[in-house]
């Protein structure tokens, strides 16, 4: 049986992340970049605000000592924060990206994609407390 502390960060996680991709949902992917560029435009601090699960990963790891699964999805949160800053900064800013990237970026991205993180994160917050 689940302990209630785990089954509580669990849905505490859903929560956010279902918010996340609530808030992001977009048909490409230079689609959901036009949506957090509207909030990186006004601030970073707005931006990174709206990434509730970072802030999340950051006090659970703190909260957990450290626990490797735990720096694990701290990690994978910061790399997935830091590639979209990158983006938009490249998309937006510099507007300087590849012919490659660009195909990429409005390429069609799959239903299923946004919601992986809803079955990889809780996993590894599982092991963490475990």
């Amino acid at each position: 049986m689940v302990n209630d502390l785990v089954l509580n960060y669990i849905i505490l996680f859903i929560l956010l992340e279902g918010y996340e991709i609530y808030w992001q949902k977009a048909p490409t992917i230079m689609g959901m970049l036009l949506r957090m560029y509207k909030h990186y435009s006004k601030s970073i601090f707005l931006f990174l605000a709206m990434q509730p699960t970072f802030i999340f990963a950051v006090g659970f790891a703190m909260l957990i000592e450290y626990n490797p699964y735990s720096m694990i999805l701290l990690f994978i949160k910061t790399a997935d924060i830091a590639t979209k800053i990158l983006l938009i900064e490249q998309v937006f800013s510099k507007k300087e990206i590849s012919h490659e990237i660009s195909l990429i970026l409005v390429a069609p991205i799959n239903n299923f994609l946004p919601y992986i993180g809803l079955i990889f994160y809780p996993t590894l917050i599982f092991m963490a407390l475990s």
